[in-house]
């Protein structure tokens, strides 16, 4: 007989147990903590809804504090999970990109993620600490997104430099998920952030589109800020005024460039409610010369 049953280890029953009880304690935190708040979550209620102990419950967590960072750990973890999938359903980095941000603009309006993460995160967890999990869930995605539009265009861009980029719009889409999620209408938000973060993808394809050289462009930014901030031989915007003369005609009229020749088109951007999309006009934006 004992040939035919397997033998099973009194470890692994005790492992399994000990691993369900655990899943039960964050099953029952995450729904408490989206519906009452850390504040109003006690961890009598856990425990009840858990039906654990607490003995149970202080066996796999220092405390109320260590459950929420188990809660919020697991909720980041599928919601990068979840953006990652729409990042690879597209090829094209400009879809791609805006894939990733209409489903990052999805999960920041769900009330899960709007308590547990937004509103309860930072407090609970200290800024550094929570910080320090996003970036571990996040980032990943926001350096795909950037690598990919960035390398679009025939540019060499050391790991620094991309790295920068990265950052930059990982703060810019941090803050945008905060204003989304903590707005009266967050789905008005996400449209207006949807376009804003659109209208900026769709320069750099146009920059892409053009074929300009990244490298060249990024010192021409540095030299003319250089430039603006005074100095000799005219070259910020009061030397260029000088130049102009006091007689000088005023800017040319809107809708008008220099010598009375039409706006020159920057780039597009097809307007299409609630999305943007980055290609295709139908609403020009434009420069003048």
């Amino acid at each position: 007989m004992s040939k035919l049953v397997p033998k099973v280890p009194g470890g692994s029953l005790r492992a399994s147990y000990s691993a369900s009880t655990k899943r039960a304690l964050v099953d029952v935190a995450e729904k408490l903590f989206a519906e009452k708040g850390y504040a109003a979550t006690s961890l009598d209620a856990i425990v009840a809804g858990a039906r654990v102990t607490k003995g149970a419950l202080y066996h796999h967590f220092a405390g109320k504090q260590a459950l929420f960072e188990a809660v919020f750990e697991r909720v980041e973890q599928e919601s990068s999970k979840r953006i990652q999938k729409a990042l690879r359903s597209e090829r094209d980095p400009w879809e791609k990109a805006l894939k990733g941000l209409r489903s990052f603009l999805e999960v920041v309006q769900e009330n899960r993620y709007r308590r547990i993460v937004i509103q309860d995160g930072p407090a609970v967890l200290g800024y550094e600490r929570y910080r320090e999990q996003e970036e571990r869930s996040t980032f990943a995605n926001i350096v795909e997104i950037v690598r990919g539009t960035l390398e679009a265009g025939d540019w060499e861009l050391d790991e620094d430099m991309l790295q920068t980029f990265a950052r930059i719009f990982f703060g810019a889409m941090s803050s945008a998920g905060e204003s989304v999620a903590t707005a009266d209408d967050p789905e008005a938000a996400a449209r207006r952030v949807e376009g804003a973060i659109g209208f900026l993808l769709a320069g750099v394809q146009s920059l892409v589109s053009q074929g300009l050289d990244l490298s060249d462009a990024l010192m021409t930014v540095r030299v003319t800020g250089a430039d603006n901030d005074g100095g000799g031989g005219g070259g910020g915007a009061r030397g260029r005024r000088g130049r102009r003369g006091a007689d000088a005609p005023g800017p040319p009229h809107r809708g008008r460039g220099a010598g009375g020749r039409p706006p020159r088109r920057l780039f597009t951007l097809e307007s299409r409610a609630p999305h943007a999309r980055l290609t295709r006009a139908s609403t020009l934006l434009t420069c003048r010369r």
